[in-house]
């Protein structure tokens, strides 16, 4: 132990704290800008960046990664507002990114005029902040005011402003939120509903909001009448609305937890209660009925609705305190849903079947919900992504580990596409082959797995290989091209693999629950299995495999490296959680005991810290060199898990990487050039450690 952490931990004792932390002689690192750890981050952020940076790879890297990133033939994605498509670009001459608009007929015509709402480039000189754009919500169905979410330097929290699309101004003395955590949703032109940091006491213990507010233009916020109020112990309280035709639908959340909920419908000034399962999510309306996603079996009315299912629930019945479900959807044993969305008078619901997608569309005639599978191209990941609410029109993105992603236009109701723009090849994928495997776990449960690699690749245990996962939260991890994986890994001879882990929500609930709580060991063990099974097969070996994974996936591969050391040669371990006894009192991490359990519950530590990366450091072992990142204005995932990690594994004598942006949020990133940087990094260490 170091003289600074001795003195630390001396001082700890005799100032009597008596907690399970006061053994801890890194807490001086949670302090996220506090004066003596920006300096510790400053001097270990110089001493990786000299060694990662002047390696002869990296500016190849940068150069090529950048030149995509800000490439104007990367896809325009839209976002239909009324008569206009929304976009957000950046690139070498918007680092921030300008907010711009064109009408429909411009954009499907392939050579818009765009016109240009708000340059955050500007913004950020003017007011000598770099703000990030986070997204802007529009005014139903005029939309020509707009509430504009602004971030410093990437954080989720985020300040808001009334924004006059028209005019291209923030609106004098309009709607302004300051900088919070939270949410806001137009109730009608001269109303909002609001969750927001409304001072001492409206916070829960996760850092988000527990109270909604009812917040009419030229009223005092403190003044705006209180709708609900939740407990200090849930995660978070919003309220939102849902516009169809002819309807508006207000409604407020109450998170108990991150996977437990209770839905309000507001009407007037009155508060309806959904009675369903605490686990069941409201996810559209359609027709006047409420679209429910199930996490569990639901035994309603005689009927017995499957964990997984899609069902709803006439909205008129429930006001009235009766619940009718009506099935939409069952996915199959190897299938679950994916994404659902609407259009003016379809339900478009996205499925997974062996982690391949499918669209399907629903309509709901005669009391009864009718569907069919849609015709879009087979074989990779398919994305609905927005859609129109005056007529059945919407888009949707396809792409595989070698195709281009590509931007189609659709109609719902005649089952039919165009494409729209597609991105060009920015790697050679000829002689490139894709394999889908499967392999029993430690319990004897498949787990499925792709291989990206040479498709005449010599099975001899030598192929430079990098394997990524997520594992948690029911996050899928589907089939993507990425240019960067392509142009850093691939063409240079590497193999990428990714395996869909418990955890995730490739095979729907039952999946993700598999891997909760008392049962995550289950996660790690599924991840170790692969990387077994990759060296059983011959396509690599223990000195030829990395691993990458961020925020869940840094706990992951952190969990990964100091379980099995002999299996991984390098490990990029991105904005992390890694200190799994005091990640509930760091930031949004309170949020999360849903998903890892309470660590200050014993019986619930006993099996979280078998896995703690941090408490499962020990001396004299054989760890691979780690490389660590995070950001500065991580404001969910905490950086001291990072920070601590890498001072630890320092005082232990063992050799790290640590990049500390300072700014960026959970992105880790807030500009192409971070980006373009931060990826360089992280393969010019792959290729030190795997390659040479």
């Amino acid at each position: 132990m170091n003289t600074r952490n001795y003195l630390f931990a001396l001082m700890m004792i005799l100032s009597g704290i008596s907690t399970a932390y006061a053994e801890d002689p890194y807490l001086w690192l949670e302090e996220v800008e506090g004066k003596e750890a920006l300096s510790w981050v400053e001097q270990q952020n110089n001493q990786s960046l000299a060694i990662l940076k002047g390696h002869p790879m990296y500016q190849t890297f940068f150069e090529k990664n950048l030149a995509v990133l800000n490439s104007s033939d990367r896809i325009v994605a839209p976002s239909i507002l009324g008569d206009h498509i929304y976009n957000f670009w950046q690139d070498a001459t918007h680092v921030r990114g300008i907010w711009r608009r064109t009408t429909k007929e411009s954009y499907l015509a392939g050579n818009p005029e765009w016109e240009i709402l708000l340059d955050i480039d500007k913004l950020s000189d003017q007011d000598d902040v770099r703000w990030v754009f986070k997204g802007a919500t529009g005014l139903y169905p005029d939309y020509d005011l707009f509430l504009v979410y602004l971030s410093r330097g990437g954080a989720d929290a985020t300040e808001v402003r009334e924004f006059n699309v028209n005019s291209r101004t923030f609106v004098d003395d309009g709607f302004f939120i300051s900088e919070s955590k939270g949410g806001v949703s137009w109730y009608d032109r001269n109303t909002l509903l609001v969750s927001s940091d409304f001072g001492e006491g409206t916070l829960t213990t996760s850092g988000y909001p527990r109270q909604v507010k009812r917040w009419k233009r030229g009223v005092a916020m403190e003044d705006a009448p209180l709708l609900f109020e939740g407990e200090l112990s849930d995660v978070i309280v919003s309220g939102g609305v849902l516009n169809k035709p002819g309807r508006r639908y207000a409604f407020v959340i109450r998170s108990i937890d991150f996977f437990s909920f209770e839905y309000y419908l507001l009407e007037g000034d009155q508060l309806i209660k959904v009675d369903m399962p605490a686990d069941a999510r409201i996810v559209d309306i359609m027709d006047g009925q409420l679209v429910v996603d199930l996490k569990s079996n639901w035994e309603l009315g005689g009927k017995m609705f499957k964990q997984g299912s899609l069902v709803s629930l006439n909205y008129g019945a429930v006001l009235d305190g009766r619940n009718d479900a009506l099935l939409i959807t069952e996915p199959g044993e190897r299938s679950s849903i994916a994404s659902v969305s609407s259009t003016q008078g379809t339900l478009l619901v996205s499925k997974l079947t062996n982690v391949v997608s499918e669209l399907y569309r629903y309509t709901f005639e005669n009391g009864r919900w009718h569907g069919f599978q849609l015709d879009v191209p087979a074989m990779g990941s398919v994305s609905v992504g927005s859609t129109d609410d005056t007529s059945d029109h919407f888009f949707f993105y396809y792409q595989n580990f070698l195709t281009p992603s590509s931007l189609y236009y659709a109609d719902a109701a005649a089952d039919s596409y165009r494409l729209v723009q597609s991105t060009p090849a920015y790697f050679e994928s000829a002689g490139l082959k894709v394999w889908q495997h499967e392999v029993r776990s430690a319990d004897g449960t498949m787990i499925p797995y792709f291989v990206v690699g040479k498709e005449n690749m010599r099975l001899d245990g030598n192929n430079p290989t990098l394997l990524a996962a997520y594992g948690g939260f029911e996050v899928s991890r589907l089939p993507f091209y990425s240019a960067i994986v392509g142009n850093s890994w691939l063409e240079q001879g590497g193999v990428y693999v990714l395996a869909n882990i418990r955890g995730g929500g490739e095979f729907g609930p039952a999946w993700h629950q598999a891997g909760l709580k008392e049962n995550r060991q289950r996660v790690f063990d599924d991840f170790h299995a692969v990387a077994e099974d990759l060296i059983d097969r011959g396509i690599t070996s223990g000195r030829r495999i990395g691993i990458q994974g961020g925020s869940n996936g840094g706990l992951l591969v952190g969990v990964a490296f100091t379980q099995r050391p002999e299996l991984y040669n390098a490990v990029v371990c991105q904005v992390p959680l890694l200190d799994m006894q005091r990640y509930n009192k760091l930031l949004a991490g309170a949020s999360w005991m849903g998903e890892y359990g309470n660590p200050d519950i014993p019986e619930e530590w006993e099996y979280i810290r078998k896995y703690s990366p941090y408490h499962n450091l020990k001396e004299n072992q054989n760890y691979p060199l780690v490389f660590f990142t995070t950001s500065t204005r991580d404001d969910r995932v905490h950086p001291g898990h990072a920070r601590k990690m890498v001072a630890k594994m320092l005082d232990m004598g063992y050799p790290v990487y640590y990049y500390e942006n300072m700014e960026g949020g959970h992105a880790g990133a807030s500009t192409n050039e971070q980006r373009a940087m931060s990826s360089a990094l992280g393969y010019t260490y792959l290729h030190m450690k795997l390659f040479e």
